[in-house]
């Protein structure tokens, strides 16, 4: 694989108007890092992107939370094994029709719980039976951030900045909560969808609030930060040995309707390539912004990918653009 190899798959994501821009850096043995850019980040005045914009993660966000957990289950905090109901008493019962007894923090991150998943302005259906089969559910992530707050009398906010942002010097990585603004620099973000997800003509949606996607959605970063992020996660220098073990223990996803080809972890999945190559990580997709970080398991090479528009083919894009940097007899090179 060469840089220009690399460059026209990632040139290849907005051909044809796929999306208004694209940003990617790869990252191989922790050391070497290529970068590529592709279209704008500013429809209006042309403003090309560039790699060390914000941009809004959406469910990637759920690695931290994860990760976030499962170092507070390694400190004794709490328990994967303890129900819903031991931390948020009755919420469950009261809010989405289910019982928090039979709810388990573990099922939660790996969505098992049965719960539902939810958009603003829907009513979700009733909840299944917990453990009975993966059903992707930003439900679980939000509920499973108001247990950090619970066990920690913080914010989920101040846990990730704490935990893993600040250690490891991700100065771009946040969540914002209810503050609509990014850091500069940003790309803007564009949708062809209305809040409810209807088709729409392309607009900005850069200030939208989005604080409804909170623990299951909601986090800003930038691609080197998602890089050392997934890069020291893969390499089990964020968790305990147990806890690593407990984060690649993954359930099927099969029939459920989500991404093919995948099992889920807490946190992050994998994800086995056409090519048969299997990467651990996630992807993220929001109003504006769709987002994948994938790795190989045991983190020697790290990609990281954004666009700025929500009508790409996302999953299809995103496996040619991997397929290009994992796949083939020059895969493993940077030159």
């Amino acid at each position: 694989m060469t840089h220009a190899q690399l460059q026209h798959a990632l040139d290849q994501t907005v051909a044809g108007g796929g999306g208004p821009g694209a940003i990617a850096e790869l990252e191989i043995d922790g050391t070497r890092v290529w970068s590529g850019t592709a279209g704008v980040a500013d429809l209006t005045t042309g403003r090309p992107r560039h790699t060390g914009e914000h941009f809004r993660i959406g469910s990637f966000t759920k690695a931290f939370v994860g990760t976030v957990v499962l170092r507070l289950a390694a400190e004794g905090k709490l328990g994967l094994d303890d129900t819903v109901a031991r931390w948020l008493p009755g919420m469950v019962e009261k809010h989405l029709g289910g019982d928090g007894t039979a709810i388990t923090i573990r099922q939660l991150l790996n969505h098992t719980s049965g719960l539902p998943d939810a958009f603003p302005g829907q009513t979700p259906p009733a909840p299944e039976k917990p453990g009975t089969r993966f059903i992707y559910s930003k439900v679980n992530y939000n509920l499973a951030g108001l247990i950090v707050e619970q066990a920690t009398g913080g914010t989920l906010a101040d846990e990730i900045e704490h935990r893993i942002a600040r250690p490891l010097g991700l100065t771009g990585t946040y969540l914002p909560g209810t503050d609509n603004t990014m850091r500069a620099p940003h790309a803007r973000h564009y949708s062809k969808a209305d809040e409810l997800g209807n088709p729409a003509d392309v607009h900005d949606v850069t200030g939208a609030d989005l604080s409804w996607a909170g623990a299951a959605g909601g986090m800003v970063s930038t691609a080197a930060d998602l890089r050392r992020f997934l890069g020291e996660l893969l390499r089990g220098r964020l968790l305990p040995p147990e806890q690593q073990r407990e984060l690649f223990t993954t359930v099927p996803t099969d029939g459920a309707g989500w991404v093919p080809d995948t099992t889920y972890g807490l946190g992050v999945y994998s994800q086995r390539l056409p090519c048969g190559v299997t990467l651990w990580g996630g992807g993220g997709y929001i109003q504006g912004s769709i987002t994948y970080a994938m790795g190989d398991r045991d983190g020697t090479r790290i990609l990281v990918a954004n666009l700025n528009g929500d009508w790409n083919d996302f999953l299809a894009t995103f496996t040619a653009l991997y397929q290009a940097c994992y796949c083939g007899s020059r895969a493993a090179d940077l030159s």
